[in-house]
């Protein structure tokens, strides 16, 4: 893990905190409202498995880290992550954003840094789609969210009795920030017709059993990017870097290295 002095978009400064993991192509993977922990493992066995250097960072706010007040919405980290690949000389990069980082991958790519070569949109929100709400998330307790979250719930529901007050405290701000940068429905409005400006080959990755943002939201997803393939991911719900990494795995690594470097 390092800590890197940043800058924001009114010249702010801001430590950003990212897990760098691996060797290789370059991915940008993005967390969502469950933070860095979500998709930690699943980055460490990415790097592990292929040749391939994976970016973690920690959104701002999330874990108890420090957030300036002018990074406050998804635009705002999308260009503070096209600075961070401008920091470290990154080219050929592959930005995958599950959940709100999904939402975040896609404004990355409306940014147009030559730096990105592509995008994978896993599970993500942000659209605004009539008939397909984004679930609630604010008003679901933790084992209603386990339950629309996961195919398989009973494997990864948690006993309350087992989370520390650490861990409670983590989730606590972390429901801050996402209540600050997804807003009250986790959707831009604008952010449809904006995805047309899309120029960069895209995947939308999408687990089947998602009761969170059903599989039509991720085929609307797919349909408002120029050129996107939509995956379907079987027997897999919200979280497909938990529920079936090796699925997930083999789908982003396929799609970046069938591009040429």
């Amino acid at each position: 893990m390092t800590t890197n002095a940043m800058r924001t978009r009114s010249g702010r400064p801001v430590d950003l905190t990212v897990d760098d993991l691996g060797a290789g192509r370059p991915f940008l993977l993005l967390h969502g409202g469950a933070g860095p922990a979500s998709v930690l493992p699943f980055a460490a066995s990415f790097a592990e498995q292929r040749p391939a250097r994976v970016l973690v960072p920690t959104h701002p706010g999330f874990n108890g880290t420090a957030r300036p007040d002018d990074v406050a919405d998804v635009p705002a980290l999308a260009e503070l992550y096209v600075a961070l690949l401008d920091r470290l000389d990154l080219h050929d990069v592959t930005v995958v954003g599950n959940s709100i980082g999904g939402w975040i991958a896609a404004e990355i790519a409306l940014l147009a840094s030559p730096r990105v070569s592509g995008l994978v949109v896993m599970n993500g929100v942000g659209l605004a789609v009539p008939g397909h709400p984004v679930a609630d998330f604010f008003a679901l307790s933790m084992d209603e969210l386990t339950e629309l979250s996961y195919h398989d719930p009973a494997r990864f529901r948690l006993d309350p009795a087992t989370v520390s007050d650490r861990q409670k405290a983590i989730m606590g701000t972390n429901r801050q920030a996402i209540a600050l940068y997804g807003g009250s429905t986790m959707t831009d409005p604008t952010l449809a017709d904006r995805l047309g400006q899309v120029t960069v080959p895209s995947l939308v990755l999408w687990g089947q059993c998602d009761r969170i943002v059903d599989p039509d939201y991720g085929k609307a997803y797919a349909a408002a990017i120029p050129g996107a393939r939509y995956e379907p991911l079987e027997r897999t719900g919200h979280l497909p870097q938990i529920e079936s990494p090796a699925l997930a795995l083999a789908a982003i690594w396929n799609f970046a290295d069938r591009r040429p470097a």
